[in-house]
């Protein structure tokens, strides 16, 4: 290690200048041939150094005690120039900022309105999709309406179709069925109905056949009242769809349909 006192020795003669003992150059003298030839070592063409100094044979020592850093002038870095960022209003320094104000502002004012507007289409369209996509199926939309034949359907009988992915049931009922049903005593139902309010034609009843119990399917001409019954827990419904007896709260449900001549439309 070396001590204080021979490396204050040391650092004063690593900043010692040395003399190379060569004559400078006069600024308009021609530098021979020889010299120009002369090997990399001996010969430094610096730039800088070239046009700050008069060109003469410069030769390069190295070791402990020479100093080998070379300070340049640094005009070669470009200063960063933001005028394209800048305003037109505001690139004169004789102007004032405050002249042009309102006019940057309302600039800002659009630019920001528009974002605002985009964003909100873009968030509509947004969720006008994810709300389609939670919509019915192209096979379930299809079913929307269904068009029923009631020639097809014999008196008595009940005949089971699909629409809307539930069963739906169309009774042909008889005229002794129809008197029944109008006969029965509304203030004993659970789920007070008249059997009027339930069909628009006396002859044909339309109702959806799912159980309003927990949503099995009943079995129609069945049961304690010759309707429809539902053999999961026991809920017994009359020839008008309404709950006469078990664990159901409520009649099976009545779409809305219409008629047309001959055809029961559904939907």
């Amino acid at each position: 290690m070396l001590q204080s006192t021979k490396l204050s020795s040391y650092v004063r003669t690593a900043n010692q200048v040395i003399s190379n003992n060569l004559k400078t150059a006069a600024p308009n003298a021609i530098i021979p041939k020889k010299l120009v030839t002369a090997p990399p070592c001996e010969l430094l063409l610096n730039e800088s150094l070239r046009h700050h100094q008069p060109i003469g044979k410069i030769v390069l020592k190295s070791g402990p005690a020479f100093s080998t850093q070379v300070r340049m002038a640094h005009t070669d870095i470009r200063v960063p120039d933001f005028s394209y960022y800048r305003r037109t209003e505001v690139m004169d320094p004789n102007k004032k900022s405050s002249d042009s104000r309102e006019a940057r502002q309302n600039l800002t004012y659009l630019i920001s309105g528009a974002g605002v507007l985009g964003g909100v289409y873009s968030a509509k369209a947004v969720v006008t999709q994810f709300l389609s996509s939670m919509s019915a199926s192209a096979d379930v939309l299809a079913l929307a309406k269904i068009e029923i034949k009631l020639a097809d359907i014999p008196e008595g009988k009940s005949v089971t179709f699909k629409w809307r992915g539930k069963p739906l049931f169309i009774r042909h009922r008889t005229a002794e069925e129809i008197d029944a049903e109008k006969n029965v005593a509304v203030s004993s139902l659970r789920d007070p109905q008249h059997d009027h309010e339930r069909v628009q034609r006396p002859e044909f009843l339309v109702v959806i056949g799912v159980c309003t119990h927990l949503g099995c399917v009943p079995i129609a001409n069945s049961g304690d009242f010759g309707g429809y019954y539902c053999p999961c827990h026991g809920s017994h419904y009359d020839a008008s769809g309404r709950i006469r007896k078990g664990p159901a709260p409520l009649n099976l449900e009545v779409p809305t349909y219409e008629y047309v001549d001959d055809l029961l439309i559904v939907g």
